[in-house]
């Protein structure tokens, strides 16, 4: 395993442990609720509504240039956050590690 999967791997389970957290103490409602406390959550909300934006259409780009399908990550962007885009990151770490060793074979 390498370094960049290790971390992808520890950078996903580790969001995704304290996502369910949170999600068990306030609810999937109850953390858009929180975005909307106060104008410095508001901005931090809306910074992280940009990026996710951001984020899908890189993913759209770069999931289209290798043969994928990018809706269901967009879709996930938009229900997860950043969980999907973490996890499109390890899916597409493994797609290029299996076509690297298929040409590799084929030569």
């Amino acid at each position: 395993m390498t370094l960049k999967r290790f971390l992808l791997w520890f950078l996903f389970i580790d969001f995704v442990a304290f996502s369910s957290w949170v999600m068990w103490q306030v609810g999937y409602f109850g953390i858009w609720q929180a975005g909307f406390e106060s104008p410095a959550s508001i901005q931090i909300l809306m910074d992280l509504v940009i990026c996710c934006l951001i984020i899908t259409s890189w993913i759209k780009k770069d999931a289209e240039t290798r043969g994928m399908n990018p809706y269901p990550w967009i879709i996930g962007t938009v229900l997860t956050g950043s969980i999907a885009p973490l996890a499109y990151l390890l899916v597409r770490e493994y797609k290029i590690s299996n076509t690297t060793k298929a040409s590799l074979q084929a030569s």
